[in-house]
């Protein structure tokens, strides 16, 4: 369990020590969970004051990764894993139940996905909001392998059938697709294209710069919004769709590099949801890198980080941190004032969360004033 510790800032910037006698190193054993609050809004606005965070798993394998997106249909959560280094064994989707506090988990894979990473919740063309009150499908974002594009896969969960939506930048073969998010109003897709299977050497050699696309599943559009990242990972709309956050997770390639971006750039998305402009530095990482990206209602980003989940306000500010002194990658809100936190072999829970995440209402089916 684990309760909230006030951050003296002034104290962290004379001594770089500080944060020595707040936590202690996790990295052999991770079984530590804090809840760190760097501004009075963390306690305020984002946790309630009785907060409390726990280890729910701790396993011998990678199961928990990256995605982390909600099926109403199973009441479960689909999580990819780790890539463990072996073709033969191909990235395996976690599917963990969230009927029981336990969080027990199960592992499977799906037909057309070949090294699946971050994925969302979709509408598929024809079935939206008055059709169907919740997504009916996931899509996955698939890395591919050296005969695999890499690719676009929508997923039925309940009947487990999968479809290619999109493996091709107009006949050019996509590096290693990431992240993807659905745009609410639009339907379009936006997602980003990295480098990663490369650094792990189950893709080829990239032949097309690292960047951001809007995909049209309806007319078949596939158009570049945004260039110029190392390598362009998480991405996130605010909760008005005003704003388009981007991870760039460049200082992670073959190996770390502290002096290459870790950080999330904001953008302006354009009145009709086509482009963005206004390209600016919203947040940089203190720690490692940030990933996985999500925004709550109240516009507060969140993002995975070199030590846990960094909370940051919509100006930019750091808010607090779910501390777990090693990577998380990713991670997902629950309703119930819940989060759950990935960080590979480990899953972790934070109960007492004020905030929504953007999507919950919409991905678990229920109502919010």
């Amino acid at each position: 369990m684990s309760s909230i510790i006030p951050v003296d800032l002034l104290a962290a910037a004379t001594n770089p020590l500080y944060f020595d006698s707040l936590v202690t190193t996790n990295i052999t054993n991770p079984t530590t969970i804090r809840l760190l609050s760097y501004h009075e809004n963390f306690t305020n606005n984002v946790l309630d004051s009785n907060a409390t965070a726990r280890l729910a798993h701790n396993l011998d394998w990678e199961a928990f990764h990256e995605m982390g997106t909600y099926n109403l249909a199973t009441d479960s959560l689909y999580v990819t894993s780790n890539w463990a280094g072996d073709l033969s064994n191909p990235i395996n989707v976690t599917i963990i139940d969230l009927s029981s506090p336990d969080y027990p988990i199960q592992s499977t894979r799906y037909p057309n996905l070949a090294e699946a990473n971050g994925g969302t919740n979709w509408y598929p063309p024809g079935t939206n909001s008055s059709t169907h009150a919740t997504p009916p499908n996931l899509l996955f974002c698939d890395e591919g392998d050296f005969t695999a594009y890499s690719k676009l896969v929508s997923v039925d969960p309940v009947t487990n059938t999968s479809t290619v939506v999109l493996n091709s930048y107009l006949g050019r073969n996509f590096s290693s697709l990431n992240d993807v998010r659905q745009h609410p109003i639009t339907g379009d897709l936006w997602f980003t294209d990295a480098d990663y299977g490369t650094f792990q050497f189950f893709r080829p050699l990239s032949t097309i710069p690292k960047q951001v696309y809007r995909f049209s599943p309806t007319t078949g559009e596939v158009r570049v919004v945004a260039d110029g990242f190392v390598q362009p990972n998480g991405l996130e709309f605010s909760p008005d769709l005003k704003t388009l956050y981007v991870t760039d997770t460049g200082a992670q390639e073959y190996a770390q590099n502290g002096t290459r971006p870790a950080t999330i750039y904001a953008f302006d998305v354009s009145e009709d949801a086509k482009s963005v402009s206004g390209r600016r530095t919203f947040a940089y990482a203190d720690k490692g890198f940030p990933d996985g990206i999500h925004a709550d209602a109240e516009g507060n980003v969140w993002a995975g980080c070199g030590d846990g989940v960094h909370v940051w306000s919509p100006d930019g500010t750091l808010l607090g941190k779910v501390w777990i002194g090693v990577v998380s990658n990713n991670f997902a809100f629950l309703t119930g004032g819940r989060v759950l936190v990935f960080s590979n072999s480990q899953l972790w829970v934070v109960e007492g969360v004020k905030v929504r995440g953007r999507e919950v209402c919409r991905d678990f089916g229920t109502e919010c004033g």
